[in-house]
């Protein structure tokens, strides 16, 4: 099952109907994406499934309805264990952005961190799991398929947000931090925390 997040509201993709639930269900085959999107952008629908048969081919079926943006981002540790975070659009997040023509996954990653925050030295230990959420460009709904990677630095400088990509602040945040970052974040990023169980 895969959990694509629309305006901060989930969106998942499987291949079970459940009965007795909150979640309206709709059919992947020939549901109207746009629409669908739409009414979670309004309110209209708070939680949704989508649903088709063949689990392997859902995720394929679903980048068939809509534009896919895929982008890779860091999960950074610094020698005191305390995470990179950025501030943007007054919530907090992990530094990410789009893959540029040619590049392997793990280079975006790394290349979008040191343009975010100016953190370098980076060393990938781990990759970690995608992440999939909606978002809305020149009038488009795409979705953002997101590669995270672990990483390790040394780096003792002095951050530098890129002010010109909308970021206010590049930070360590420490476990107590972190939980309360989480409070003002995106669901998606949460996912990695309780994934990596930090939540």
């Amino acid at each position: 099952m895969y959990k694509v997040f629309v305006n901060d509201k989930p969106l998942f993709l499987t291949n079970k109907v459940e009965k007795e639930t909150d979640f309206q269900l709709f059919l992947l085959e020939s549901v109207d994406i746009e629409q669908l999107i739409i009414k979670m952008y309004q309110n209209k629908i708070q939680k949704a499934n989508l649903y088709f048969p063949d689990e392997k081919a859902i995720l394929k079926k679903l980048k068939e309805k809509i534009p896919v943006v895929k982008a890779g981002g860091g999960l950074v540790y610094n020698q005191k264990g305390e995470v990179l975070f950025i501030k943007r659009n007054g919530k907090w997040d992990l530094p990410k952005g789009g893959k540029d023509k040619g590049e392997k996954m793990q280079e975006t990653a790394m290349r979008e961190v040191e343009e975010e925050t100016g953190v370098n030295g980076l060393i990938v230990t781990k990759k970690l799991q995608k992440t999939y959420h909606v978002f809305q460009r020149n009038g488009k709904y795409k979705l953002k398929v997101t590669h995270w990677f672990e990483m390790k630095t040394n780096f003792k400088g002095k951050t530098n947000p890129q002010k010109e990509e909308g970021i206010k602040k590049a930070v360590w945040l420490n476990q107590e931090e972190i939980k309360e970052a989480m409070n003002n974040s995106y669901e998606n990023i949460k996912l990695l925390f309780v994934e990596e169980n930090m939540l």
